[in-house]
């Protein structure tokens, strides 16, 4: 939001009240928390409104977190439950075989918290390409000489092509089912599938992430003398401690490399 210049009216309380998703409302106040006491987010605006990546935040990052905590209120129903088959129940002397062992309340939750995070990736891709391309007085790429020196465009297009992967990954796999057990086992859910594919989009979610923060720390060089909030600066302290500016080309590479690791 500082690096590029965003305003802070989105995140009024008075706008989440009249649509009270928890998600939402918890997205903006934890960002009028963060920002309060930033420089950059109370000076006078010339722009009227941001690119929805920016202005709508706490919509977008509200319902993945909603989709969230409704995943994890299955997850600990779940762990609580008896999935055995058969089932003995020794106080009323009956052993019954029956079908708790399916794994359908577990698979569609887990498609659905795929697609959660995916989006989360997917709103930080754009935000990470609003960057990097010259607007709102930063230079193309993030770097003071774009041109020859390409700066963060290549951790961009990274970003959108992990972003394609997720998608790609977010296709349900409880849709899916397949025939077993001589006909015994006629319908699965496939909740390992959208395990693994779940696993596989967080991970890229977390790199997506990486990157982004890679570019909002260089664009905010960019905004100096004026300072973000304190609790911003330290975290940018904390970062430029592992992470140096990128000055030129030479030097973005094994930058990359070391804000995947981390």
């Amino acid at each position: 939001m500082d690096a590029f210049d965003g305003r802070i009216e989105p995140f009024h309380h008075l706008i989440h009240q009249i649509r009270p998703h928890t998600g939402q409302i918890n997205t903006a106040t934890r960002f009028r928390t963060i920002l309060k006491g930033s420089e950059l987010i109370d000076r006078p605006k010339t722009h009227v409104q941001d690119p929805y990546a920016f202005r709508c935040i706490p919509q977008v990052h509200g319902a993945s977190k909603d989709a969230i905590t409704y995943v994890s209120q299955i997850f600990f129903t779940e762990i609580n439950s008896v999935t055995d088959n058969p089932t003995v129940f020794p106080d009323e002397e009956l052993i019954i075989s029956a079908g708790n062992f399916h794994g359908q309340p577990l698979a569609l939750p887990l498609d659905f918290m795929a697609i959660a995070i995916a989006e989360l990736g997917s709103i930080s891709e754009r935000r990470t390409y609003q960057l990097i391309s010259g607007l709102r007085g930063l230079p193309s790429f993030l770097v003071a000489n774009p041109g020859l020196d390409s700066g963060f465009m290549i951790p961009q297009y990274t970003a959108a092509s992990i972003v394609s992967q997720s998608k790609q990954l977010c296709t349900p796999a409880s849709v899916d089912s397949i025939v077993s057990s001589n006909g015994q086992e006629d319908h699965v859910s496939m909740g390992a599938n959208a395990a693994t594919k779940l696993y596989k989009v967080m991970l890229n979610t977390e790199r997506i992430l990486a990157i982004e923060l890679m570019n909002a720390a260089q664009a905010l060089e960019f905004r100096r003398p004026a300072k973000t909030s304190s609790i911003l600066e330290s975290l940018i302290e904390a970062y430029r401690g592992e992470i140096k500016f990128l000055e030129k080309i030479a030097s973005c590479i094994p930058i990359c490399k070391e804000v995947l690791s981390l």
